[in-house]
């Protein structure tokens, strides 16, 4: 006899078999595809123009050949307001030409993920001047959607600092650009539209980008400036006469093998090609470590403690406004963007590189441009006296001057400098001097290569 408990037992078990079956029925979800395995890269290069790869290549060479790693390139510009050794192609013409020269330099060494930003080349020494140029937001977002799509372990670039010989400001828009690409990437509120989920990733005409958060572990720094002290010790070296052992020629020589696409940018005869190469191969390639997310020293191999897989995102510091009070006078312009530049981004040993701020000739006819911010940061209006003390032969304007700085306001002075011809090849100091009300405020100082570098300001 069955009993009412048994009943409805049983009554349960029948529904649930029902149910199973009625589940086992349902289609599959389609398997959700990861990330495009193609552009995962290990090390990206982020630079500004055609042939900047030429500085890191005898290292990117090691990387590839004997170190089996994947290596992208971001370029800022195609290199269009530059010289051209070979043909009449000038401006958009010639930015054409480079783009194929940087792509079979590339190729040559088996690096053939190559993006472009397309901005436009920007010749100077203020970084400002270029970011501007080059659109500061949109260009960033590219960079930030090439670093989700390509997820490097390493980011090498151009350093963020002011130095002389390594002042051209595209070099140092693509190292800001970086550096700020770096800390953004792996932030899920940076440019969320590159990370929503595409609603149907087949159709034409789709919404979303389907890109994942990605950290970097580490990122580096590279100069061309026209001394090289101040690396020393900052981050590994490589030397560009080492043998590959798979190619069973030195480093050096495949990276020239490769620079011999750029041939727009390279000496036309050569007697001139042949010393500029004697130079470039007797330095070794030195990095300077921006930051590192892993373990490891700092003049360690690039790739020390770097494991495979993602990490968690780190945020950098941010901005935080400079505490000041009273009057004060600094260099502005690039030199006050980096200096809350480094802060903001935890590169505060950068500022630590040189023993005091530096430039180099690059304008026509001499010319140095220097600005000057007079910060008041008292309640009431201030009148402040600006001197300079130039070396023997320079000319300055506007020259000295009395300045009316309101309160809690800065005055940005403009100064120009015009350089003694007989003086190529020195290190001068000029150095300015301010007051008010009969008292000192302070001072500052910069050192001048005068060593003309074809950049004008």
């Amino acid at each position: 006899m069955i009993t009412k408990l048994s009943f409805y037992l049983c009554a349960i078990v029948s529904i649930l078999l029902l149910y199973s079956r009625a589940w086992a029925q349902l289609p599959a979800a389609p398997t959700n595809p990861g990330s495009d395995e193609r552009y995962k890269t290990d090390i990206l290069l982020i630079v500004a123009h055609p042939d900047d790869d030429s500085l890191a290549a005898p290292y990117l060479a090691k990387a590839i050949y004997d170190e089996h790693r994947h290596v992208s390139v971001i370029y800022g510009t195609r290199g269009d307001a530059g010289g051209n050794a070979v043909g009449n192609e000038q401006a958009a013409s010639l930015g054409a030409v480079r783009e194929i020269e940087g792509r079979r330099a590339l190729a040559s060494m088996g690096i053939l993920d190559v993006w472009f930003l397309n901005a436009p080349d920007t010749p100077g020494q203020d970084v400002l001047h270029s970011l501007e140029t080059w659109g500061h937001g949109a260009s960033l977002e590219k960079v930030v959607r090439l670093v989700r799509l390509t997820r490097p372990e390493v980011i090498l670039t151009w350093l963020p600092v002011y130095v002389a010989g390594e002042n051209h400001d595209d070099h140092q828009a693509a190292g800001v650009l970086a550096t700020e690409a770096f800390d953004l990437a792996g932030d899920p509120v940076s440019f969320p539209e590159q990370l929503a989920a595409p609603r149907d990733r087949t159709s034409i005409g789709n919404y979303g980008e389907g890109l994942h958060p990605w950290q970097a572990k580490k990122i580096y720094y590279f100069s061309d400036a026209t001394h090289f002290e101040f690396l020393e010790g900052r981050g590994p070296q490589y030397k560009t006469s080492e043998v590959s052992p798979s190619k069973r020629v030195s480093y050096a020589t495949i990276a020239t093998n490769a620079w011999m696409s750029d041939k727009s940018q390279l000496p036309p005869n050569q007697p001139d090609l042949k010393k500029y190469l004697d130079q470039y191969l007797s330095e070794p390639v030195r990095f300077v470590l921006g930051k590192s997310l892993v373990n490891g020293s700092m003049t360690g191999d690039v790739f020390e403690g770097i494991q495979p897989g993602p990490i968690s995102y780190v945020r950098a510091h941010g901005y935080e406004p400079t505490v000041r009070e009273g009057i004060s006078l600094e260099l502005g312009g690039p030199w006050a963007y980096y200096r809350e530049f480094w802060r903001a981004h935890k590169l505060e040993h950068l500022s630590q590189l040189l023993l005091s701020p530096e430039t180099a000739l690059g304008g026509p006819e001499n010319t140095i441009w220097v600005p000057l911010l007079i910060h008041n940061d008292t309640n009431v209006t201030r009148r402040v006296t600006l001197r300079s003390v130039l070396p023997p032969g320079w000319t300055e304007r506007p020259g000295p001057m009395i300045y009316t700085v309101a309160a809690h306001d800065a005055y940005p002075v403009q100064v120009n400098l015009v350089a003694a011809s007989s003086q190529k090849g020195a290190w001068q100091q000029i150095t300015w001097r301010a007051e008010t009300d009969g008292q000192s405020i302070g001072s500052v100082t910069l050192r001048v290569h005068v060593n003309y570098n074809g950049v004008p300001q």
